[in-house]
């Protein structure tokens, strides 16, 4: 059991005091989640988002934050974060949805068995969507379930920490027909509606987002009854209220994207008036201070008395021994995006102050690429379609294009991320500074996902923190390989050469997802990519592919076939499919997929990704 710090109202205890307060000592808390929903979707942090009195009504009396971040911009990636503390890709969390479940790093909890430790009533209604296994998830939560609520404490003095999701604004929301544009009508006026720049001005997507600007007031209406509830039980004043989102979405190029959109989440903590010295700050008081994800738990535990756990990433923003201008000096966040359902496409970011730098690793691979969830939408299908008959403008067909392999963006003056800096010698220092500072994160966490996610499934899941520290020499070697493409071609092809030659199957298949962001000025390369269409793992053999499609006239559809018939598992199978999609959509029609001639070697009926990927294939 952790030991207690200060302790609300009643000066420096003892630990063995501390293990059990008067109850008026300890504060209840209550998170209110809305599912898929940036900041910019609301009028107290945008002046072109929906009104929101009660959510309003909650910041008069407590703190905004107004940079308060998701680390991913998906569900199980993002509430795991939440929940565990720690950055997905250090403990093996990363991957939406998750193929195995990771054991928690040794030595940490999912932070609520901290506060049932120490005498909270624990629950959570009822969303859990968790990555993580705690090793006994019995002590986590004392109910969690759609019958879970904090009203069934077992006594009136036993303080609660309560998780309340709600899905009004889930994505799911947006997936109507597109005849609801002239049958369903808005409460908010689609003619008043601001459109993203990188979206086309169509009535569809006019009617799509105020369709979201409806959502947004049904979950304040939800707050409202949170709140009303509290009130009438007598805890309101007890009880610090969280508001915000689970990640960003969901209008395209939001959730699964580590665009602002997909990772700025709206952020309000009701602060009870006896417990506003655990702020230093003015009830209404807003804040642009950095918060991430993984600080949220380290908060609740600092809030409740409890001292933050060792090896967990996040640290309290709020509490008593929390420095407020310690807090508002804070000015980086850290963002990651894997595979997201069937789609795979490895994306890291660092933002820091007003600059945001993105590192795409696999950048040939255009946002757009098929996810069959996302395009249940009339608004994706839509705007691709306008893609393909070439009616968008520059910035509104960036979606569709390869991305550059590194990113970088002035949020004071471009807040949607459309005009990439990285190629201006006027901030060549900028993006040196951020480019060192993500490579030194990545390195040191170690980032896990620089091994494939088959390898982490059958050799990390056990204890993937240790299996990180285990292979960190390995993964630094990897990460480095990986960022050959950011170097000008003369001096990356000696090295790419020799990752292509290397006897380490890891090696050589960073060499060549580096040697494919360089398009057809690699093409010298194809002698030693093509040898590799034969390589025994299945996963480099699939990287050949990729390469030998973009730089050469070679057909590689046989090598592709070919490797999937020898990969032995589902996970090794969906990343070789993306492939196949890859080829059949984004290689201007050359190497179209037969679906007959693809045949799995492992006999288990295909689900989950691996079907979605076949349907969409067939």
């Amino acid at each position: 059991m952790l030991a207690m710090s200060t302790v609300w109202m009643a000066g420096l205890h003892s630990v063995a005091e501390a293990q059990n307060p008067p109850a008026p000592t300890r504060p209840n808390v209550i998170w209110i989640m809305s599912e898929d929903n940036s900041a910019e979707y609301l009028k107290h942090f945008d002046a072109d988002g929906a009104p929101a009195p009660h959510i309003e009504a909650l910041a008069k009396h407590g703190i905004t934050f107004d940079r308060a971040f998701s680390n991913a911009p998906v569900c199980s990636v993002a509430r795991t974060t939440l929940i565990t503390s720690c950055y997905g890709p250090r403990i093996g969390t990363q991957y939406h949805r998750r193929s195995r479940l990771a054991a928690m790093p040794e030595g940490v909890r999912m932070f609520p068995a901290y506060l049932r430790d120490a005498g909270y009533y624990t629950t959570n209604h009822s969303k859990e969507d968790y990555n993580a296994t705690d090793r006994d998830t019995a002590t986590v939560w004392n109910d969690s379930s759609n019958r879970a609520s904090w009203k069934n404490r077992p006594s009136k003095s036993t303080p609660f920490f309560h998780v309340e999701t709600t899905a009004v604004s889930h994505e799911s929301r947006l997936h109507f027909p597109e005849s609801d544009v002239d049958n369903n009508s808005t409460t908010t006026d689609p003619d008043s509606i601001k459109l993203q720049p990188y979206f086309p001005d169509t009535p569809l997507l006019r009617y799509t987002r105020a369709r979201y600007h409806d959502r947004m007031m049904d979950i304040d209406e939800h707050v409202g009854k949170v709140v009303a509830d509290l009130t009438q039980a007598g805890e309101l004043e007890n009880t610090f209220i969280f508001y915000f989102g689970d990640h960003g979405g969901v209008l395209p190029r939001s959730k699964g994207y580590v665009y602002e959109s997909g990772l700025r989440v709206p952020l309000v903590v009701r602060v009870p008036e006896k417990f506003k010295t655990a702020t230093s700050r003015s009830l209404g008081d807003r804040t642009t201070g950095f918060v991430e994800f993984v600080d949220f738990g380290p908060t609740v535990l600092a809030l409740a008395g409890i001292q933050t756990p060792a090896n967990v990433d996040g640290k309290p923003f709020m509490g008593l021994d929390v420095d407020a201008k310690e807090v508002d000096g804070r000015d980086e966040t850290f963002g990651y995006a894997d595979r997201f359902d069937e789609k795979y496409d490895l994306v890291r970011t660092l933002r820091k102050g007003d600059w945001k730098y993105i590192r795409n690793f696999e950048s040939f691979l255009p946002d757009a690429m098929q996810n069959n969830y996302r395009y249940e939408m009339a608004a994706y299908r839509q705007w691709r379609a306008l893609h393909h008959e070439g009616k968008l403008n520059e910035v509104q067909n960036q979606f569709f294009l390869p991305k550059s392999s590194e990113a970088l963006y002035d949020l004071s003056v471009d807040p949607h991320e459309i005009q990439n800096l990285a190629g201006d010698p006027t901030h060549a220092e900028k993006l040196s500074e951020l480019r060192a500072r993500l490579i030194e994160r990545l390195k040191s966490m170690p980032d896990l996902s620089f091994m494939p996610e088959a390898v982490l499934v059958d050799e990390a899941m056990k204890n993937p923190a240790a299996f990180g520290q285990a292979h960190r020499a390995e993964i630094a070697n990897l990460i480095d390989v990986a960022n050959l493409s950011l170097l000008p071609w003369d001096q990356a092809k000696p090295k790419l050469t020799a990752a292509l030659n290397s006897d380490d199957p890891w090696t050589c298949y960073w060499g060549l997802i580096a040697a494919s962001s360089f398009g057809k000025a690699a093409a010298s390369l194809l002698p030693d990519a093509t040898k590799q269409l034969q390589h025994t793992e299945p996963l480099v053999a699939a990287r050949a592919v990729e390469f030998v499609a973009i730089a050469g006239d070679q057909d590689p559809r046989p090598f592709l076939y070919r490797s999937l018939q020898r990969a032995t598992s589902e996970i090794e199978v969906l990343p070789i499919l993306g492939t196949a999609v890859y080829l059949n959509d984004h290689t201007d029609g050359r190497f179209p997929i037969d679906p007959n001639l693809i045949q799995l070697s492992f006999k288990a009926k295909p689900k989950g990704e691996v079907q979605r990927r076949l349907d969409y294939l067939k």
